[in-house]
């Protein structure tokens, strides 16, 4: 393989949604929505349960077909790919596994529908780390082993883009650990990481950027540090309003907080305390200020969550764990629009 090559594989392929609409009967599950994910950055796409982020993760790879809008991958619908399997990978689901079938055959499989090797096999076993399990019943496998044989498969093509719905649950603290290092692993090599959660506390620690939606309409999208807004520390000290005086001597903002904290437009903690020494007054609490980002995630989309109740779901589909060259006859049934 040419250096041009190697560089073409590893690169990441953008994905673009605009104006994504999908309806079912008079539900609409997904409502103009428009955004980019890009090359080499790992993208939370969050909401509530409800939301419509499978839904719209599903449009994405051709299992739905949109009621109005686009959504490409790399410039193309997901159909038109010449060879999607080293394009995208995905993990939708982490129950899409034969029961019966052990680990390492299910990702066998896979590979021969792909034409890749075993070893490509054995080399993703190791690398989720699941070698153990491999000769052992998928059925038989916890919900964190799942998600990691999900995501095995997922990268059995060494796609340009991952897309992962929900990859964290059912994991423990070290595994959900091992997830964050491995998908900043995946993004730092250039590929485009696009993953689902309900939660942002999940996801804030590892993504560069978050699409919010709910109600299946854009509520907030952007770089994850334009949530975390200005950096600024929080004080305490007997006077705080003369200490915010004094500080704006030194061309420093700052403005009450709650229970008499001050809140300075600075991380420069040193000048903070050299004003107030200056000043005459103690410093009883100096800390950098972090931005809530879960209760701002709350604030947006609060009172947003659908409930479809009885009567009103709509019906359900299972979608594959990866995808080999144009699946779709191995797809039954109709999408749903309940997540």
């Amino acid at each position: 393989m040419t250096t041009a090559q190697t560089t073409t594989s590893t690169r990441g392929a953008r994905i673009e949604a605009r104006d994504l609409t999908k309806t079912f009967g008079a539900f609409k599950a997904v409502d103009t929505l428009s955004f980019e994910v890009e090359p080499g950055r790992i993208t939370g796409f969050l909401g509530p349960n409800g939301a419509g982020k499978t839904t719209t993760l599903r449009m994405l790879l051709g299992l739905i077909h949109p009621t109005a809008g686009s959504a490409t991958i790399d410039g193309q619908k997901y159909h038109d790919l010449d060879h999607p399997q080293s394009i995208v990978g995905s993990a939708l689901e982490a129950t899409n596994f034969h029961p019966g079938r052990s680990g390492r055959d299910h990702l066998r499989v896979l590979a021969a529908a792909g034409g890749l090797p075993d070893s490509r096999v054995d080399e993703l076993l190791e690398l989720t780390g699941i070698p153990a399990a491999a000769r052992k019943r998928a059925g038989e496998y916890s919900m964190g082993m799942r998600q990691r044989l999900g995501l095995a498969a997922a990268l059995l093509g060494d796609p340009r883009v991952l897309i992962l719905d929900e990859p964290s649950n059912g994991l423990d603290p070290e595994g959900i650990r091992w997830l964050r290092g491995f998908l900043r692993h995946l993004s730092n090599e250039g590929k485009t990481i696009l993953v689902s959660s309900h939660l942002l506390q999940e996801v804030e620690q590892t993504v560069d950027d978050v699409v919010i939606i709910a109600n299946g309409r854009m509520v907030r999208s952007g770089a994850m540090s334009e949530l975390r807004g200005a950096p600024s520390t929080i004080v305490r000290t007997s006077d705080p309003a003369q200490l915010a005086g004094a500080l704006r001597v030194a061309d420093v903002l700052a403005q009450p907080g709650d229970d008499g904290e001050l809140i300075v437009e600075t991380t420069d903690k040193r000048l903070v305390g050299d004003v107030a020494l200056r000043a005459g007054l103690p410093i009883w609490e100096l800390r950098d200020r972090k931005a809530d980002l879960e209760a701002l995630f709350f604030e947006l989309t609060e009172g947003t969550n659908r409930n479809l109740g009885d009567g009103n779901a709509v019906p359900t589909a299972t979608a594959p764990t990866t995808h080999a060259p144009h699946e779709t006859d191995a797809i039954s049934g109709q999408e749903g629009a309940n997540e």
